[in-house]
């Protein structure tokens, strides 16, 4: 009897990259999905697929053929990503996909504080609507993330008051992912976990951590959403990319990412990192505040 076969998206980057090493460690027979597949790991069991993005339904159709399980890694923020999303969902489903384990978000909501957080509401929506089986893992922001909030001048700056955020790492989502996905039949159809840290920290409180590290005093601003707007202008983004950068920050003052969730220690078997224990062994994250 043939193995089944998991497809694992963005298998090049953070976290479909982990999740298909650890299913390769596990002997598990997995297609990787990448824009470039020159980029794409080269592991025992794994069989590069033709390039795919998600937007293309044809080549998704094609990369995705013979998997019973799917992966999907949400898509890079864009203005049109729900339709990046939808149209791989529906070339999983022509491609006779039967399950779904898709990359969401905490608190994702059609009136979420944060935009980009509409995005995966959306998303789980069509995924819902296909009538596979299908589990949502909804996680906070990434450790690394909170540590690149802080510009090189040492000062976080964003409408987050004292509003706090649960994040994880990436080594964290890929252990429960993975766990998902090796799982026995049905035993995580239809749930919807917060994958978050094991704390939710205010900025001023990640301010402190990233004091700790560095030996130079990390400062937290709160400001207003038009103060966030200003201080952004000189970036160069779209106002789509720049309301979704402020809208995080309102969100964490809304108190949509403080929620912790038992998900990683009660699928995993070991405790979610802690943003302390990230910057102890991720110097790389704080790079950037380093003399």
């Amino acid at each position: 009897m043939t193995e089944p076969v998991i497809a694992v998206t963005g298998a090049s980057g953070a976290i479909g990259g982990r999740v298909a090493r650890r299913l390769a460690e596990r002997g598990a027979a997995t297609r990787l999905v990448g824009r470039s597949p020159g980029r794409l790991p080269d592991l025992p069991g794994a069989v590069k697929a033709p390039p795919a993005a998600f937007g293309d339904a044809d080549a998704m159709r094609e990369a995705l053929a013979g998997a019973r399980t799917l992966l999907m890694v949400s898509a890079h923020e864009a203005p049109d990503r729900v339709r990046e999303h939808t149209t791989a969902v529906d070339a999983a489903v022509a491609a006779g996909v039967e399950r779904i384990v898709y990359v969401s978000f905490l608190g994702a909501a059609p009136d979420a504080a944060f935009t980009f957080a509409r995005d995966h509401w959306h998303t789980e929506q069509h995924i819902r609507g296909t009538g596979l089986a299908h589990t949502f893992l909804r996680d906070s922001l990434y450790l690394s993330g909170l540590a690149a909030m802080a510009g090189p001048d040492g000062v976080i700056r964003g409408p987050a008051g004292d509003g706090r955020v649960s994040g994880v790492a990436h080594a964290d989502i890929a252990d429960v992912a993975t766990a998902v996905l090796l799982a026995g039949a049905g035993e995580h159809d239809g749930a919807a976990y917060d994958v978050t840290g094991p704390e939710a920290l205010t900025l001023t409180e990640v301010a402190a951590e990233l004091s700790r590290v560095t030996g130079r005093t990390i400062g937290y601003v709160a400001e207003t959403r038009e103060e966030a707007f200003a201080s952004r202008a000189g970036y160069g983004a779209e106002e789509w990319e720049v309301t979704g950068w402020v809208s995080s920050y309102e969100a964490i003052a809304a108190g949509e990412m403080a929620a912790v969730g038992d998900t990683v220690p009660r699928l995993t078997g070991h405790r979610a990192r802690s943003f302390a224990e990230y910057l102890d062994t991720h110097p790389r994250a704080y790079a950037h505040l380093m003399p």
